[in-house]
């Protein structure tokens, strides 16, 4: 009997460490991918601003910019992307002679998309375009569209150190050789049902919840087993 209780109490303990264990790792994801430093203080917005600027940016892209960094909520966005792409793209030193605009966005996002990760941002949506624009009044020259991407951003001051990294400044021209026209606008506040916060703790939750419901198999039917 002691010795079954024993054993009992080491598969306890095995299961508790285990939940814990993933209750922990659930929890550090959580506060990783969530925007827990506030918005941008106002010696931020001028660094930022400065270093657009610095690169000779226009006054309206910049007084736009600062708009919007000023305005910061603290929380995490989403850039809503409409692209084109330019097909032959513009030549650009590092790119093979004859590579299409895509092979050309790719060094673009060789850059993007580990800084992207390293700071809990990703696409939420991207896709190609089905058509031309089926509902379009008050812009000229927006029918026709290559791609549609949505970017989840965990913050302002994220999206900032990306784009005044100075690797980002050469890899922007591969953008502006692949791209006719594109239009990004922010979106913030914003909701999505598959938020990778509430989906991993979804599953979190079903794996502790089998190991709390596994059934302990007796020690004598273990034995015989053996």
């Amino acid at each position: 009997m002691n010795a079954m209780a024993k054993e009992g109490g080491r598969r306890m303990r095995s299961r508790t460490i285990a939940v814990a264990l993933l209750l922990g790792a659930w929890a550090a994801f959580a506060l990783w991918y969530t925007p827990l430093r506030g918005p941008l203080s106002g010696e931020e917005v001028e660094r930022y601003v400065a270093a657009f600027a610095a690169r000779g940016g226009d006054a309206a892209d910049l007084e736009r910019l600062r708009h919007f960094l000023d305005s910061d909520s603290g929380g995490d966005f989403v850039m809503l992307n409409v692209i084109e792409l330019r097909e032959p793209p513009l030549v650009v030193d590092g790119v093979a002679p004859g590579s299409s605009a895509s092979e050309v966005l790719g060094e673009y996002m060789e850059y993007m998309t580990p800084a992207l990760l390293r700071r809990a941002s990703h696409p939420v949506l991207f896709g190609s375009a089905a058509a031309e624009a089926l509902d379009l009044w008050g812009v000229e020259g927006a029918h026709r569209w290559s791609q549609g991407a949505a970017m989840r951003y965990r913050s302002r001051r994220d999206m900032m150190e990306i784009a005044t990294h100075p690797d980002f400044q050469g890899r922007h021209e591969y953008k502006l050789a692949a791209m006719s026209k594109t239009i990004a606008f922010p979106l913030d506040p914003w909701f999505q049902l598959g938020d990778p916060r509430l989906l991993s703790g979804l599953i979190t939750l079903i794996l502790v919840l089998l190991l709390i419901r596994r059934p302990a198999r007796p020690a004598a039917a273990r034995r015989r087993k053996s």
